[in-house]
């Protein structure tokens, strides 16, 4: 039988290859195996992160949606990974992105005729710079989660995660549909989620404050209960430093390495029906051991 938890991983890894790029992805790798996620959602892989986790051991446990070839053709990019049976990869291109963004999609078998579909995305980024210092694409950033929410309005059991680059005092509150829910604000109300924080991310320091939960977790699920979500890659890397300018250019500053510059997600999901039964197969033993005790007094 398949497994009745589904576990998956969501993290932009910051395609920053000037900071520490080999021990930083190496402290992702280890992540993976730690909470060894059935479905893992990348953002910001470019071809030298591709290669160095190819080269990883954890890699042979999963099917990728990319080759290496489709890999090197590009700057950076979304990639996904599975261990469960995968139906289908497919990307599905917005109808503006200034910025080659898309929708990655796996869908992958569960038990029976039940499928999940998993689907990450780099929602457009604010650029602000001269002369306007205005680039903030909250426009295209909206329509772009409209388009991607809309998408998957005929799937019965969706997870769709990734670097929305969400600000709602810019964004509004992002625009889900009836029967979807934000994973985290439901399993973790009380904590603000923060997945991009300049001041708990040391490796940030001297840069202009910003704390969002610019990453998220949506879901909408008949046959799947998502049941625990947690904020990955908040520790600094044991031992490792790096040296940075100040904007200016008048200080130096030595800093702790995080794995990125974002903080990851591990969201775990179980399959309803299965629990269901067993919920019933549970009931009807605690009935049957009553009748026993019954007849035997």
């Amino acid at each position: 039988m398949k497994t009745l938890k589904v576990k998956v991983l969501s993290y932009n890894v910051w395609f920053a290859e000037n900071i520490e790029l080999r021990i930083r992805m190496r402290a992702i790798g280890d992540i993976i195996q730690l909470h060894s996620p059935d479905v893992i959602c990348l953002q910001e892989v470019t071809p030298d992160i591709y290669a160095i986790f190819q080269r990883s051991n954890w890699w042979r446990s999963y099917r990728c949606s990319l080759s290496f070839d489709q890999a090197i053709t590009r700057r950076y990019f979304c990639m996904q990974l599975s261990k469960l049976p995968v139906k289908s990869f497919s990307c599905e291109q917005f109808s503006y992105s200034a910025m080659g963004r898309e929708l990655c999609i796996t869908e992958v078998l569960g038990q029976g005729d039940t499928s999940l579909v998993v689907a990450t995305t780099h929602l457009e980024s604010p650029c602000p710079g001269p002369p306007t210092w205005d680039q903030m694409y909250s426009k295209e950033r909206v329509k772009q989660a409209k388009e991607a929410v809309n998408f998957f309005k005929k799937n019965r059991n969706v997870i769709f995660c990734g670097d929305m680059n969400w600000n709602e005092r810019l964004d509004g509150v992002f625009p889900l549909a009836d029967g979807w829910i934000d994973a985290w604000t439901e399993l973790s109300p009380e904590e603000v989620g923060w997945t991009y924080d300049t001041k708990a991310n040391p490796m940030l320091s001297g840069d202009r404050k910003l704390q969002e939960r610019l990453d998220r977790f949506l879901v909408s699920l008949r046959d799947f209960k998502d049941e625990c979500i947690k904020m990955v890659g908040t520790d600094a890397i044991a031992e490792v430093t790096y040296m940075k300018q100040t904007k200016g250019g008048g200080k130096e500053l030595e800093l702790p390495v995080l794995p990125s510059d974002h903080f990851g997600f591990v969201v775990i999901c179980f399959w309803c029906v299965v629990l269901l039964v067993f919920l019933v197969i549970d009931i009807y033993l605690i009935k049957g051991f009553c009748v026993f005790l019954c007849v035997a007094c």
